[in-house]
């Protein structure tokens, strides 16, 4: 192994959303430089890199170019390209590493990995085409949920199906290669967000319940309302994951809980995660520093959280009646806001999170819903 990759280096980072952002006010504070890589300027994270790299991912000869300007190079999302990861990590190091994303790249591989490994889940068929999605419904039932292998996040590229009658529309909205799914009765949706060291080192922030909205987190309350057991559970299957995939980073592991406290796993993120915003007012060490340590070889931050928190999601609705209020929840002291620099509110776009904590877990939920609500409120 070689040394770690100390402050004044320069960090790389394939995507240059949100979540290279906070990575990189982060790596700006603790005194590295970032170079940011991705189409379009502008961005997020390009606005407070020290440079924005505004190439498609397939340009080779920029690819090339941007991993001899680094040292080391991460990935704020899953959905690069093979190929210039691998252009890239013939130069520098990439963390969390191939294999991992490989597999998280596709939901038909990562659930053959999950199953291979002995890891819990919902029954799943592969469907290539439309005539084995009949055959795959016999075998595990309806209802199901259709899902792209490749390319979907937030609820895209995903078809409920409530019955065998809606393989047409379903098949319509989806097609190409495919996985079926049933779909899960479950009390409620957790995640377990961690980091793995270049050591083989392992911290984790506990496991936070999450709810959504049209697919899409909507609150994150930490830490979640489960018995001692299942969060160990949770815990120590995250752990066993990150190691079978060697994964180097941090990364998010999602889980349904079913009746009677059985835990299913929904997905692997080898990267931040939205449900570990909180940790940024909410624990000793937030998830982005936690990336970095990690991926530039350093120890592992302390994970404590000294009370509870809770993080909502601001998405481009907020703003279909005009610019929301700000000075409202700016008067909240206790809510802390975050916006991504996006230029343009979208429906269902995450432009922005608010975290609260406090003395409960219950509290901090319900002063991040009232900052929400007061952001619209004189609409």
């Amino acid at each position: 192994m070689s040394g770690p990759v100390l402050p004044g280096a320069t960090v790389g980072v394939l995507g240059s959303g949100q979540l290279g952002r906070m990575l990189a006010l982060v790596a700006r504070r603790m005194g590295y430089r970032v170079h940011v890589y991705a189409p379009g300027s502008d961005s997020p994270a390009g606005q407070v890199a020290d440079r924005e790299w505004n190439a498609d991912y397939d340009d080779r000869s920029s690819v090339a170019t941007f991993a001899r300007g680094v040292d080391v190079v991460t990935l704020e999302f899953e959905n690069v390209p093979a190929a210039t990861v691998e252009e890239v990590s013939s130069a520098v190091p990439v963390r969390p590493g191939q294999k991992a994303l490989r597999t998280a790249q596709n939901r038909l591989r990562e659930k053959t990995f999950l199953h291979a490994g002995g890891y819990p889940t919902a029954p799943f068929r592969e469907v290539s085409e439309r005539s084995a999605l009949e055959g795959a419904l016999r075998e595990i039932g309806a209802p199901a949920v259709l899902k792209t292998a490749g390319f979907g996040y937030d609820g895209k590229g995903q078809a409920r199906l409530d019955a065998a009658e809606d393989a047409d529309e379903a098949w319509e909205a989806v097609g190409g290669e495919a996985i079926l799914e049933s779909r899960v009765d479950f009390e409620r949706e957790i995640s377990v967000v961690a980091a793995r060291g270049v050591d083989g080192s392992f911290a984790h922030h506990g496991a936070v319940e999450n709810a959504h909205d049209r697919h899409i987190l909507d609150v994150t309350v930490a830490p979640a309302d489960v018995p001692p057991e299942v969060e160990r559970e949770a815990v120590g299957i995250t752990r066993s994951i990150f190691e079978a995939l060697d994964l180097v980073g941090t990364a998010c592991v999602e889980f349904f809980l079913a009746p009677g406290g059985k835990l299913l796993v929904n997905e692997i993120a080898p990267r931040p995660h939205n449900s570990g915003h909180w940790t940024i007012e909410g624990a000793v060490t937030s998830q982005f520093e936690q990336q970095l340590r990690a991926v530039c070889g350093l120890p592992l931050g302390g994970t404590g959280q000294a009370r509870p928190a809770a993080m909502a999601n601001l998405i481009g609705d907020l703003w279909s009646g005009g610019e929301p209020d700000w000075e409202a929840v700016c008067s909240l002291p206790e809510v802390k806001l975050h916006l991504y620099g996006k230029a343009e509110a979208r429906p269902v776009r995450k432009m922005g999170h608010l975290t609260a904590v406090a003395d409960t877990a219950e509290a901090a939920e319900n002063m991040v819903r009232e900052a929400r609500e007061r952001l619209t409120a004189s609409a």
